[in-house]
């Protein structure tokens, strides 16, 4: 397995996580990466009126809008004969500055319908839009790093197997490819709610930080022509 893919899924799974942590918090339960947890939330929250569907609706048709430019991205970049990946980190980087950014001038958050509260959760769902299409379209052969439940009941069924004698060595290499992104989500689950509990919407600098090393090591990994390639 390529080194580079490898870190970046671990690194993005922990940005996931973190983001995906910051969005809930601040923005009254929204999910950022994990967007369809929101369908449990809105039919939540309309058998019990609250404030908080409008948020969660909007965030649907950001998510699909970032999900299509990505693949609309993809095929372009592709048929001009460039690598997408560098790109598709930059694309999410942008959408992760415009949530925090809006987030930060909407401090404090107290009425989830403000404009830019509603801008806030839209950015932020994009933002995981492009990362969940990245996993699809270009890291499809790594871990997915956006949505854990799947990884973890893979990786519950490789231990029961390595512990009953049954695991061949494509299993143990399955079950330590599927822990360390579930590790790096957790992680980066608790790191995102104690960062938010004391910088707000400044605690979004930490996954600006990592997205913009990710970038720099998949170009100059691109220019020495050691990433790995698209598997479209």
């Amino acid at each position: 397995m390529n080194n580079l893919r490898t870190r970046q899924s671990i690194a993005l799974s922990f940005l996931a996580g973190y983001v995906d942590t910051v969005g809930f918090i601040a923005l009254f339960g929204l999910f950022t990466a994990h967007v369809t947890g929101n369908f449990v939330l809105i039919g939540s929250e309309l058998a019990n009126p609250s404030h908080g569907v409008l948020i969660k609706l909007l965030a649907f048709p950001a998510f699909i809008f970032a999900v299509a430019l990505t693949r609309m991205a993809v095929i372009w970049l592709e048929r001009g004969g460039r690598a997408p990946m560098f790109y598709l980190l930059l694309l999410q980087l942008v959408f992760l500055l415009g949530f925090m950014l809006a987030g930060y001038l909407a401090e404090p958050v107290t009425n989830s319908r403000a404009p830019l509260a509603l801008l806030a959760g839209m950015l932020g769902a994009a933002g995981m839009g492009v990362q969940n299409a990245s996993s699809r379209l270009v890291l499809q052969h790594l871990t997915p790093t956006t949505v854990m439940t799947g990884n973890v009941t893979q990786v519950i069924i490789d231990l029961v197997d390595i512990l009953r004698g049954a695991a061949t060595d494509e299993i143990r290499q399955r079950c330590r490819k599927f822990f360390w992104p579930i590790v790096a989500f957790g992680a980066g689950a608790i790191g995102g709610a104690f960062a938010y509990k004391h910088l707000l919407f400044l605690a979004l600098l930490l996954p600006l930080a990592l997205l913009l090393w990710l970038s720099v090591k998949e170009y100059l990994s691109e220019k020495t022509g050691t990433a790995a390639p698209s598997t479209l």
